[in-house]
């Protein structure tokens, strides 16, 4: 597949600096940016995919992607934006040809709702958990860019590849779709997960950035 990884640093860089301002970064220095992203990377691909080997594979391929487009890396562009749009990339390609669904991590589930105001009693993460997995993609993708990944609605928008607005429309009616699962008590039965340590995805979650989807992918349905 084609990752149009230069069109992906441009529109990320351009709200930093002009092209001609820019520069590419020495190979050391692009090297340590890249390596401080890779725990990031590790839990944007655990929260996709919802398999720690998968969640490494994508990665792998990430780094090196990232590694082989470095020239076209610019100074001041955001590190994690760009190989987030990489990884996402890749994954949403792995998807289609291979149509495998991840599950959600507790601790992940826990950030990505960043609970609504309205919903002031306490929810077992398990059971968030197991209601984020009947959300359809689009919605589950905005929340854990805006709960756990931290992002500002446009900068979700810009990974996504989709207008504002709809980053705004999947976020609410996937907040408002869990707190209906959630008081209805429809959950589906509970399954046995891997624990993933408080501490590990904090700092995997710390460093993932925007990254604007592939062209060649068409916009996910709401």
């Amino acid at each position: 597949m084609t990752d149009h990884v230069g069109d992906s640093h441009d529109a990320i860089g351009a709200e930093i600096m002009s092209a001609e301002d820019r520069a590419p970064l020495s190979d050391a220095d692009f090297k340590r940016e890249l390596a401080a992203v890779i725990p990031h990377l590790r839990a944007f691909g655990r929260s996709l995919s919802g398999n720690r080997d998968t969640a490494d594979d994508l990665v792998q391929e990430t780094l090196l992607k990232a590694w082989a487009a470095r020239q076209r890396f610019q100074a001041g562009t955001n590190m994690r934006a760009w190989t987030f749009i990489i990884l996402r990339n890749h994954y949403l390609s792995q998807m289609r040809r291979s149509r495998f669904r991840g599950d959600w991590d507790d601790l992940t589930a826990d950030r990505i709702l960043a609970a609504p105001a309205s919903q002031d009693k306490h929810v077992e993460l398990s059971d968030m958990q197991r209601a984020l997995l009947q959300l359809p993609q689009p919605q589950r993708e905005a929340l854990i860019l805006v709960g756990a990944g931290g992002f500002a609605y446009e900068e979700a928008a810009e990974i996504c590849g989709v207008a504002v607005g709809t980053i705004k429309s999947r976020v609410a009616r996937g907040r408002a779709a869990l707190e209906q699962i959630l008081e209805s008590g429809e959950l589906p039965s509970r399954r046995s997960q891997e624990t993933t340590e408080t501490a590990v995805l904090d700092e995997i979650m710390d460093d993932v950035d925007r990254l604007s989807r592939g062209r060649d992918h068409g916009p996910l349905e709401d």
